[in-house]
């Protein structure tokens, strides 16, 4: 299997999302990886396909642990934590990564994995690139807890003005504008 990858962004976008299905990061919405079928529509949505795609319960679980180490990185307190952990993801599934052009010119990541290996083995070494691009590029400083009130959600922004606040813009940053637009109305009565 070779997984392609057009940059880093694309490892820590499949990062960000995994870590953010978490009951942890949704409180009562629960857990949004309750199937195999779920995890393969998160997996389409960044367009990877994996060798093995995730089948059954069993690799569900490897990815739901996967998920948990990936958290893990992501919360290290300095660089050195974070470039340790993504090697060990991105060495999981056996082979070293490369760099090689495609038939535009474009430098393009190639994941190889070793034969049979399991989604979460492909799947941790796709972040695992992901991760060493961001401390590379933009510096653990991107490694970031949620800003939003009461979630417990963390990220690593790879937004251009590296000012991302949420770990889902779209819930937990509309959540605060919401709740800041209403104080706005009450304070205004």
């Amino acid at each position: 299997m070779d997984i392609r990858i057009a940059d880093y962004a694309t490892g820590v976008a499949v990062a960000n999302d995994l870590v953010s299905t978490s009951p942890t990061v949704r409180g009562a919405a629960g857990d949004a990886l309750p199937c195999p079928a779920a995890l393969t529509d998160l997996l389409a949505r960044h367009g990877l396909v994996l060798d093995a795609p995730p089948t059954d319960d069993a690799d569900l679980r490897e990815v739901l642990l996967l998920r948990r180490e990936t958290r893990g990185v992501i919360e290290t307190e300095t660089e050195e934590q974070a470039v340790a952990g993504a090697m060990v993801l991105a060495g999981r599934a056996g082979r070293s990564p490369v760099l090689r052009r495609d038939a535009a010119g474009a430098w393009q990541w190639h994941v190889p994995t070793a034969p049979g290996a399991p989604p979460a083995a492909e799947l941790a070494a796709v972040i695992g690139i992901g991760l060493l691009g961001a401390v590379r590029a933009l510096g653990h400083s991107r490694f970031r807890p949620c800003a939003a009130p009461g979630c417990r959600g963390v990220f690593v922004d790879v937004s251009r003005a590296g000012r991302r606040a949420y770990c889902m813009p779209d819930r937990c940053g509309n959540r605060v504008n919401v709740a800041g637009h209403r104080a706005r109305l009450r304070n205004a009565i």
